[in-house]
């Protein structure tokens, strides 16, 4: 079966990929994986007071991407009557999203060209860009 990654984070380009996702994949009987990526830094705490906090602060972020953003776009794609999965993962979020399309066996990586980060895009360059140079699939950016 073909498999799509589609990237969410509840802005607006993530909702219009989503929906070029499941338009493509109900046409081309394709299931998607709604992957969700939380950027997580491995060298900001070093007391173990520091690390047990973060670790809580971690599940809640999780818990928190579930309910307010896999949760919604899971519905979308249910009312689809498309079969679906969803990851929710801590990570440099192209790094990530390529590893999860490759695992995955993916044919193709949906992600919209612009996310929630603005002032992140300014400094550090787009999601999308970064992941078009490293996908070892093909990436759909949608504006």
């Amino acid at each position: 079966m073909v498999k799509y990654v589609v990237a969410v984070d509840g802005s607006d380009g993530s909702d219009r990929a989503l929906q070029k996702a499941i338009d493509l994949a109900a046409a081309g009987k394709a299931d998607l994986l709604l992957a969700h990526v939380i950027e997580w830094s491995a060298f900001s705490f070093h007391t173990p007071d520091e690390l047990a906090e973060r670790h809580k602060r971690r599940e809640e972020e999780l818990e928190r991407a579930r309910e307010s953003v896999l949760s919604p776009s899971g519905k979308k794609v249910k009312v689809a009557g498309i079969n679906y999965e969803t990851i929710v993962l801590h990570g440099h979020p192209a790094e990530t999203l390529a590893k999860i399309a490759k695992d995955e066996n993916a044919e193709n990586i949906f992600i919209g060209r612009k996310g929630q980060s603005k002032m992140g895009t300014l400094l550090f360059g787009s999601v999308a860009g970064s992941l078009i140079q490293i996908s070892p699939v093909s990436v759909t950016v949608v504006p």
